[in-house]
This record gives C-alpha cells, sequence and structure tokens, in this order.
C-alpha cells in the first residue's frame, strides 16, 4: 500500500513541518503563530520541554518575532544573548532562550499573518544559519496551503448560506436562531484551527411591543423587516446575521479585529438611527482562550447595559 503524500489541511501539515524540524535540528519547542493585534497566539507546537500549548497566547510587543519582523534582529540566532535586543526583551526575562529561529508567514495581502519559529534553552552551532533557506522554504510551502484552506473556507460558508432555507426567518430572510447557532459553531471550529478574529453584535430593537400593541403587528413586523435591511446594507460578504428573537438581532464579524468591530458597530447603529429606528447595541470581540459562545454572551450583556443607560438618559429628558 502506498503512504499517502498529501495532508488534510494547513493544520496536519504544519504539525508534519514542525516535527520534521524538530527532528532535523533539535530546538525544544517549534511553534506555528498567529499574529492579531497585540497578540501572538499558539496554533500549533511541536514541545520538548517549554510550559507552551497550543492556544497560548502571549504579547507579540514582547516576542523576538516582533523585534525581527521590524529589522532589529536576524531571523536565525544561534546565541540569543549575543543579540543586546533580544537579551533584554519581556520574553527572555520570562523563559531561558539560547537560540532562536523565526520566519515570517506572509497573507496574500502582504500582511503579516505570523510567524514559524524556533526556541531552546542552550545556544546552538554557528552552522544552523546554513539551514534557513529550507525553513523559509517549507514557510511558505505552508503559506501556500494555509491561503488554500482559507480559500476553501469562503467557499465553504457561500455553500452553507446557499443550503439554509430550513435555517432562514420566514419574515427577515435572515438566519433564524437555528441557523445562527449551527454557523457560530462552524466559524468556532475555523476560528481555533486558524486564530481567525471574529467579534459579536448584539442588536435590540425599542419599543417593538409598543408598536405592536398601538398600530398592530403589520406595522411592528414592518420594522422588523426595516431594522432587518438595515443591518444587512452595511454588513460585509463574509459576515452573518440572523434573527435570533422577536426584536432580536445577532451579527458575526468574520476575520474582524477591534478596529473592523469598532466599524461594524458604527454602521450597524449610523444604518439604523437614518432609517428612523432605534436600538440598544452591545459589541464583544472573540478572545482566543474563550471562544465566540462568551463573546456572545459578553456582547449580551454590553446589550443591555446599553439599554438600561438608553431608558435611563429617556426618563431623565421625559420625567
Amino acid at each position: 500500500m502506498v503512504e499517502p503524500t498529501t495532508f488534510d489541511d494547513f493544520e496536519a501539515a504544519s504539525r508534519a513541518t514542525l516535527a520534521y524540524l524538530h527532528q532535523r535540528l533539535g530546538f525544544d519547542l517549534w511553534m506555528m503563530t498567529r499574529v492579531e493585534g497585540s497578540d501572538c497566539l499558539v496554533l500549533q507546537a511541536e514541545n520538548h520541554g517549554y510550559d507552551v500549548e497550543e492556544g497560548t497566547v502571549f504579547r507579540w510587543g514582547d516576542s523576538f518575532c516582533s523585534q525581527m519582523i521590524l529589522g532589529h534582529g536576524p531571523r536565525v540566532v544561534p546565541h540569543a544573548q549575543n543579540v543586546p535586543l533580544f537579551a533584554a526583551s519581556p520574553i527572555a526575562q520570562q523563559i531561558q532562550i539560547g537560540a532562536y529561529i523565526s520566519v515570517p508567514l506572509a497573507s496574500t495581502d502582504g500582511s503579516l499573518f505570523g510567524t514559524l519559529c524556533a526556541i531552546d534553552p542552550s545556544p546552538q552551532d554557528e552552522s544552523i544559519r546554513d539551514e534557513l533557506p529550507l525553513i523559509e522554504f517549507l514557510t511558505r510551502l505552508l503559506g501556500t496551503v494555509l491561503f488554500a484552506d482559507l480559500k476553501a473556507a469562503k467557499q465553504a460558508r457561500l455553500l452553507e448560506r446557499s443550503q439554509q432555507a430550513a435555517r432562514t426567518d420566514v419574515l427577515t430572510g435572515l438566519l433564524n436562531r437555528h441557523g445562527w447557532e449551527q454557523s457560530v459553531a462552524i466559524e468556532e471550529a475555523r476560528a481555533k484551527r486558524y486564530g481567525s478574529p471574529a467579534c459579536v453584535l448584539i442588536v435590540d430593537l425599542d419599543g417593538l411591543k409598543q408598536v405592536n400593541d398601538t398600530k398592530g403587528h403589520v406595522h411592528g413586523d414592518a420594522l422588523i423587516r426595516s431594522a432587518s435591511n438595515s443591518i444587512r446594507s452595511v454588513l460585509r460578504e463574509n459576515d452573518i446575521v440572523a434573527r435570533i428573537g422577536g426584536d432580536e438581532f445577532a451579527i458575526l464579524g468574520i476575520e474582524c479585529d477591534a478596529e473592523g468591530c469598532e466599524a461594524i458597530f458604527k454602521n450597524v447603529t449610523n444604518a439604523l438611527l437614518s432609517n428612523g429606528i432605534s436600538a440598544s447595541v452591545g459589541k464583544a470581540l472573540r478572545d482566543h482562550r474563550l471562544g465566540l459562545f462568551e463573546a456572545i454572551a459578553a456582547a449580551d450583556r454590553a446589550m443591555y447595559v446599553a439599554k438600561a443607560k438608553r431608558r435611563t438618559r429617556c426618563s431623565r429628558e421625559h420625567p
């Protein structure tokens, strides 16, 4: 029987590469990381001595890698103490680093995705520098696999949406609660695999019950449809929006960092206001350590805080 010569996905290819590099070059810890804002998330690790696990988050600015990216240090350092900036860095005060390797992994647009890096507590022979072309080559290959995976994930999202009739809210055409929960579970698995940033917004319409009670459900339904259209009109293609309750909507911002989350928040609130719709909106970023479901709970809490502030303000203006 012929041994398989392909990998199922980026995660499998990354693990195999890290294991190969450890076998060939030693080093107690090899990592594939994702850089997101001030965080450096360990996606995969080949660990033989350090207290580092997959999912560990470091401060990016504390790392040797951040200095390397800025051009303040080389990609291969056989004796870390011989590079003053590395020796004085915060990470060197936390863990013992005698030797270091790091190669950046760039996104298709040229921005930094993360790094393939290694550390060892002991200094290494100077000949380790000769291995840099091989490590750079393997990193480029991993980048090809990674971005093919990410493209496939985008296409899978489109397919999922084309098959979502049973998960659709009849009134608005958005996902219903069941569809929302399924989509969140899928995106959480992807976020764990690729370290992707994401955010959640919860939108609660103000006064829907009053509209239903005073003007009738036809007007209430029109308000819900108008809110749905307003929200959907300002979201990006990859973002997910659902009607998860009578007067409540949920938004999942895909590949969305803090700046992107704030942009979605402003766009949604402005779109609602421009159509005369009053709503309370809460937002939260996905924390790599806690996941999307906790982000949903945090956004929900933030929405209730916003609603309480709105009621207090209204009571003061109209005693």
